[in-house]
């Protein structure tokens, strides 16, 4: 059989970047870089079948005058002809995983079309239209196969157990037993990074020299932070990779960047730093970006010069929030009062350090001032700015979903106020754009 996995367009939605000054709009994020790693692994799960991989991302980044997305997949049906079409979503990419799905069903009723993703694990509800006929959730290789595999056998899809398929009946699960899956360690699943080689140049990040990859240590999150889904999706689970496999999918891997796509990639201490011992030991000459939180650098700042020797050259920190009431509310459990600390264990090992901070919607012009000067005297080389958005599934959604303004999805990601603004509208957005002036050098990453 022949499956067609497409990765979704980015959301258009940039309200910071649009009503930013000219000299802010350099810094501002205009794209997410890297491959999709989650398709990559659900065609691994397949190695019998032929997959053909198409990432809309990097072919927009290619040539951005390609196609728009509806004649880019009847162009990939021609050409191809999947008996299987199947995509993943996040919360601002969800209405371009319908249109790639009702498109594909459009040029071939007969086709199997297959989602998954954060917002198939968290609004399951959102995906009950007839031309999707299987949602898988959570880390759903498995079911990915099993899928698959009942298609090339002629099996009807209630024959696959823990499955939502779309029928006369609506959205429904499938009854029956699913076999254990661990995603992290006896069923990881090693990606083949060839499959995206027609992008890899789009895979850059700022002025680097080289494409970054991604690849995981870990899955899932042990903190609860309100906002955040990924604990949600994971439901609290927290599973680690098994060492050695790390080693040889890092020695196997011909990238120079690697962009760690943990939620924080020091939890466990102890695997962290036998980790880089054996990178150190295998002599693997890489340079790797990770999310590290200010407290774990705070506490271990000889593990944080280890990594720095061994080829840490950036970290993202969610400081979120200058004030410990805020960070209190978010569930934050690390304290403002280290964010001085963590930035000179970052930058006295030569770290480029990029500071996130999340702004909430009802901030006053005294709340951007004080933001601004707190901000203004614990410079990083790279700050990030966004808007705190109730994302549908978390805690916060359910905190805020009755003040919702926007449920336009493609809007949330960060880059937009769904919540109604103390501040007139524009005003708010060129505050917060303002905010991403304060740094310490000139740096983009």
């Amino acid at each position: 059989m022949k499956i067609l996995l497409i990765n979704t367009p980015r959301s258009p939605h940039n309200n910071i970047l649009k009503y930013a000054s000219d000299e802010a709009k350099r810094f501002i994020h205009k794209k997410l870089i890297g491959p999709p790693l989650s398709l990559l692994t659900l065609a691994a799960a397949v190695p019998e079948h032929e997959t053909i991989v198409w990432d809309t991302k990097g072919e927009y980044d290619l040539d951005p005058n390609a196609p728009e997305l509806k004649v880019m997949v009847e162009n990939l049906m021609n050409e191809h002809n999947p008996d299987v079409v199947g995509t993943t979503v996040i919360t601002s990419e969800f209405y371009f995983g319908l249109e790639i799905l009702k498109t594909a069903k459009a040029c071939n009723p007969n086709v199997l079309t297959i989602i998954g993703g954060v917002h198939a694990t968290l609004c399951i509800n959102d995906f009950g239209h007839s031309f999707i006929d299987v949602v898988c959730q959570g880390q759903a290789a498995h079911l990915f196969k099993a899928v698959v595999a009942a298609k090339a056998s002629m099996l009807p899809l209630e024959s696959v157990p823990g499955i939502y398929i779309n029928s006369v009946q609506g959205l429904h699960k499938t009854k029956g037993c699913v076999s254990p899956w661990n995603a992290a360690a006896d069923n990881y699943l090693i990606p083949d990074r060839n499959l995206l080689n027609r992008w890899r140049d789009t895979y850059k990040v700022g002025d680097a020299p080289y494409p970054s990859t991604y690849m995981f240590t870990s899955l899932g999150c042990p903190y609860k932070c309100t906002f955040c889904s990924i604990w949600k999706e994971f439901e609290g689970a927290y599973l680690q990779r098994d060492l050695e496999s790390i080693i040889s999918e890092l020695k196997n891997t011909d990238y120079t960047i690697v962009r760690f796509s943990d939620a924080n990639t020091i939890v466990n201490v102890d695997f962290i730093d036998k980790l880089f011992d054996r990178i150190e030991q295998e002599q693997i000459k890489k340079m790797y970006i990770m999310d590290i939180r200010s407290d774990t650098a705070v506490k271990y700042p000889k593990l944080i010069a280890k990594l720095a020797k061994n080829g840490l050259k950036v970290v993202i920190c969610g400081f979120e929030s200058f004030r410990e009431e805020e960070l209190q509310k978010y569930n934050k459990s690390a304290s403002a009062s280290l964010i001085a600390q963590a930035i000179d264990v970052f930058h006295s090992n030569g770290i480029m350090l990029r500071g996130n901070y999340v702004i909430p919607h009802d901030y006053s012009l005294t709340d951007f001032k004080a933001m601004a000067d707190y901000a203004g005297s614990h410079k990083v080389s790279y700050a990030g700015y966004t808007i705190l958005t109730p994302m549908p599934g978390t805690v916060y959604y359910e905190e805020m979903k009755s003040k919702i303004i926007d449920f336009d999805l493609s809007k949330y990601n960060f880059f937009n106020s769904v919540l109604p603004t103390k501040l007139p509208l524009e005003d708010f957005y060129k505050e917060v754009s303002n905010l991403w002036l304060i740094k310490k050098g000139n740096d983009v990453i």
